[in-house]
């Protein structure tokens, strides 16, 4: 398998970031919108976003087969080569891959430094492609590939997934297109109501060299070596032996195709008693149903009324034409006479289940004396069997994108890229109590602010409401409470008093002198202190 990364699709927009290959794979991107971003080894700054979330190009490392993360622009256009090739049996116009492609950052919640390769033009077939450094064997180590996509603009008809090209010292990247053989296909694909993850190999049969495309079955609930991941998640899982369509090794047996059912042989499992009669008693003219005779017409029913009748204040349209649409007749409704009645019109007797009713006589059914079961042919040796425990080993050599045979490389490159895209995603998608949280971890000290802010009231509301009030010096007397606050006597009531009775005994003496004429003019008097009483 050459060293190439071909990207696939055909309609609306993707975004491929970080690709890792341990051997020359392609992927092709037809008819659709597709960004592709990956780590770049000349890139090595560290730009801050808004919300803090560092983003760092992973870092290249020398073991891989081939790594790209788009950041590197001039990188970029020395690796990777777009396909001017055309596609078989289509016009003129619709078989040019003349898709654009581009660099560009994320369209939501981009990271600062990172970029994705792009498919610009919707409906137009696109392909591009790079080699790896050097063919992925197939011999000891595993092949693991890792790459980011992401359909920006939704996914109406077309794929994300890429093919690991089979090696081809005659291979030209200008030339790439759906028909360059591959060795695996993965990514996912999408086209209406149909969507699907596709694993495909093409395994090379160990007796007569012919290459037949494996199809991963779908997602299986058993325990079994991995062969999928997405998102950290195992979205299918399975046994390259078992778990494919068809089975990479043929059965040992096959059906003899010479071996026909003979004429005579029986696979009736049952039939009709020979010996059975039909009973003396049963009457097969007996019909399901009868007229129920117990039931008689109700009283009142107006037999001359009809159920519905012309609606009366219904009015022919002036612009009905007899000769064209018909004599006019006023639509049906309810009759109102019935209203009031149990019914109108002729009264009929319903129908009930006959209970002499028993159907057409059929004889029980036995087991057949000559049954010989189902017929199947005779099995014979499969001439084409062969049993490969390691179909790997028989895969075409690949190379493209980011390919290793180290995991852990491979969970560096993600660290670096994938975990930071879904950081700022989860920062701009949080709420505020979220983002709080999330700045105050970054910033720790902030939880000291957070403490004095919420403690301090708690502490000076506790202190003013469960204090109690200050003690009097032993030589001070003066009550704590207004003493005018209060109905007790004091000193100063019995004044009052005095001067209350003073005035009573002027008003007794002004009482007995002679009342003198009204007089115009009028003079005011001071109000006069009252002592206050219950």
């Amino acid at each position: 398998m050459d060293p190439l990364l071909m990207i696939e699709n055909r309609t609306g927009e993707v975004r491929v970031q970080v690709l890792i290959v341990d051997s020359a794979f392609g992927a092709e991107q037809d008819e659709e919108e597709v960004s592709s971003s990956s780590s770049s080894k000349k890139s090595s700054k560290v730009v801050k976003t808004e919300d803090d979330v560092v983003y760092l190009p992973p870092k290249d490392d020398p073991d891989v087969y081939f790594g790209e993360h788009f950041d590197d622009a001039a990188g970029f256009e020395r690796r990777w080569t777009k396909s001017s090739a055309k596609k078989e049996g289509k016009e003129v116009d619709l078989s040019q891959y003349d898709g654009e492609w581009n660099r560009e950052a994320a369209l939501k919640d981009p990271l600062m430094g990172d970029f994705g390769l792009v498919l610009k033009s919707k409906a137009k077939h696109a392909a591009i492609s790079s080699l790896l450094r050097k063919p992925f064997l197939f011999k000891e180590e595993p092949l693991i590939l890792q790459y980011e996509v992401n359909f920006q603009k939704g996914q109406d008809c077309g794929g994300g997934y890429l093919k690991l090209i089979s090696y081809d010292k005659a291979f030209e990247s200008r030339g790439f297109n759906d028909k360059t053989p591959y060795t695996i296909m993965f990514g996912p694909d999408k086209c209406g109501s149909d969507a699907k993850l596709h694993f495909i190999f093409r395994h090379m049969n160990p007796i007569n060299g012919s290459i037949t495309e494996k199809n991963a079955k779908k997602l299986d609930t058993k325990e079994r070596t991995n062969f999928e991941d997405i998102d950290y998640k195992i979205v299918n899982h399975g046994s390259l032996l078992q778990d494919f369509e068809p089975p990479v090794n043929p059965p040992p047996e096959i059906d003899d195709p010479k071996d026909f059912k003979p004429a005579d042989w029986d696979e009736i499992e049952k039939i009709p008693d020979p010996e059975a009669s039909k009973p003396e008693d049963w009457d097969e003219d007996q019909p399901r149903q009868i007229l129920d005779t117990t039931d008689s017409k109700p009283d009142g029913w107006l037999d001359d009324e009809p159920a519905t009748i012309p609606d009366p204040t219904a009015e022919k349209p002036e612009d009905w034409d007899e000769e064209m649409d018909g004599e006019w007749e006023a639509p049906l409704v309810d009759n109102p006479t019935c209203v009031s009645a149990p019914g109108c019109g002729v009264w009929k007797r319903p129908m009930i289940d006959n209970p002499l009713y028993k159907g057409k006589w059929r004889a029980p059914l036995i087991n057949n004396p000559n049954y010989q079961g189902k017929w199947k042919p005779m099995k014979i040796k499969n001439p084409d069997y062969f049993n490969d425990p390691e179909p790997f080993k028989r895969l075409s050599s690949i190379g493209a994108v980011v390919i290793t045979d180290n995991l852990e490389i491979a969970n560096s490159w993600a660290a670096e890229s994938y975990d930071l895209k879904i950081q700022k995603l989860d920062a701009n998608d949080a709420g505020m109590f979220r983002r709080i949280l999330l700045y105050s971890n970054r910033n720790p000290w902030l939880y000291a602010v957070y403490v004095v802010l919420v403690g301090l009231p708690l502490v000076l509301i506790v202190t003013f409401c469960f204090s109690g009030g200050s003690s009097s010096s032993k030589g001070d007397t003066k009550p704590l409470v207004d003493p005018k606050k209060t109905d007790a006597v004091q000193e100063d009531d019995d004044e009052e008093e005095d001067d209350d009775e003073e005035e009573n005994e002027d008003d007794e003496s002004d009482s007995s002198m002679p009342v003198p004429e009204p007089s115009v003019e009028v003079k005011s008097s001071p109000r006069k202190r009252r002592a206050r009483k219950e």
